[in-house]
């Protein structure tokens, strides 16, 4: 580790401790060139997850696209922006613990209405039609009759 005082990289380490329930770990290190001491942190290198979207394409994803459409779906609803995070990050860390870091962009959306079927049915209605893209009111009706 390269000292931020002085560049050397001789250094030791004099204590080290596990955080975020083992997602890192932090160092407390002293310098051997100038004596200084500085904090490292380590973490596992994340691969991110990639998004094939419907015509082919491919993105890497973000959750706020998740937060963007659930606020929109949840407008004037009686769903905290608690909730709705709280969704956000179980969807989120479902994608991350997948062994294929490739995934649908249909499944993601299949996975935004399950969560909202269960918080807000009007919101499910709301983000379910501009995700499979009614075309009529009889398309609306039909969603609604299979809830």
């Amino acid at each position: 580790m390269k000292c931020p005082f002085c560049g050397s990289d001789e250094d030791k380490v004099l204590e080290s401790r596990t955080l975020a329930e083992g997602e890192a770990i932090r160092r407390r290190r002293e310098c051997l060139s100038c004596s200084q001491r500085f904090t490292s942190y380590e973490r596992l290198e994340e691969r991110p997850v990639v998004v094939i979207k419907s015509k082919g394409n491919k993105e890497f994803f973000k959750k706020e696209k998740i937060l963007n459409g659930m606020i929109t779906a949840t407008e004037k609803r009686p769903v905290t922006v608690t909730q709705i995070q709280s969704v956000v990050e179980e969807i989120t860390e479902e994608l991350h613990r997948r062994t294929e870091r490739e995934v649908q962009s249909k499944e993601i959306g299949q996975m935004v209405m399950d969560k909202l079927q269960g918080l807000d049915q009007v919101a499910y209605v709301r983000f379910a039609s501009v995700y499979k893209q009614f075309k009529d009111v009889s398309e609306f009706i039909k969603e609604i009759k299979n809830m």
